[in-house]
């Protein structure tokens, strides 16, 4: 990274170092002096600068970390925030399919994209965790961040809730490898039972995109910016969890509910 960059990402550092490297050399006017002889020229403030940097370069390094950490910090705190105010679109949105106990105690609610490798890859242990914990009530948010493809996927998932077979294409969907084309999309379909035909025409109704654009909106509202991303309650824990790391999540919500 350049001090250029550095500069004007971190205003604070330049006053910061400014003020310390004028300090250590002696540099530094009464207030009462005229402005002609307290104003540095800005060769020497880069020079004054450029001499601290290379003598304290842990100095950069320790700021930015701290930086990270306090933006971090107040991340979190907007997302808990956030959640807590979405909690009824999050848990009881009618478009959005559930599965699990639908009248599970603990509600996991997931936002993912059928092309993204990582919910693939957390597909099993997601289905896996509704099997050995009958509490578990999931909510799918669909959330095509990919393109095109992706999309296209998410309208024929959400459409087929009309043939009531929409967990079973929603895990071979992501069980898939293949490119999302109408037609891969279709052939899944009837491979799961589903009316191919009727699917296409259903898929079709603008209420899908709708939904669509609702948990893109959600997900902006709740800083999730990639998939998968995992929620219950107030708790938001972006990217891939094995069955553990999801079994762990739940026990952490069964402990607060006590």
């Amino acid at each position: 990274m350049n001090s250029t960059c550095i500069w004007s990402r971190f205003p604070f550092l330049l006053s910061m170092l400014v003020t310390i490297t004028l300090f250590l050399s002696g540099c530094s006017t009464a207030v009462n002096e005229p402005r002609s002889t307290s104003v540095i020229s800005q060769d020497l403030t880069d020079a004054a600068i450029e001499r601290y940097i290379r003598t304290h370069p842990e100095v950069i390094v320790q700021s930015l970390q701290a930086l990270e950490v306090k933006h971090q910090a107040e991340l979190r705190e907007r997302q808990k925030t956030a959640l807590a105010a979405k909690q009824n679109e999050l848990l009881h949105d009618p478009a959005s399919p559930v599965s699990g106990n639908l009248k599970g105690e603990i509600t996991l609610v997931e936002f993912y994209d059928y092309r993204c490798g990582f919910c693939k890859q957390v597909a099993p242990a997601v289905t896996e965790l509704q099997k050995e914990d009958p509490r578990v009530r999931v909510v799918y948010k669909d959330f095509p961040i990919l393109g095109e493809p992706s999309e296209l996927a998410a309208k024929a998932a959400l459409a087929s809730q009309t043939q009531g077979k929409h967990q079973a294409f929603h895990e071979a969907l992501l069980a898939s490898h293949g490119d999302m084309t109408k037609e891969a999309i279709l052939k899944i379909a009837v491979d799961v039972g589903l009316d191919a035909k009727r699917l296409e025409v259903d898929m079709a109704n603008p209420e899908w995109l709708a939904v669509i654009e609702k948990n893109r909106t959600l997900a902006q509202e709740l800083s999730i910016s990639g998939t998968p991303g995992f929620i219950v309650g107030t708790e938001l824990v972006p990217g891939a969890l094995d069955l553990n790391g999801l079994k762990e999540l739940i026990a952490r919500a069964s402990e607060l509910k006590r």
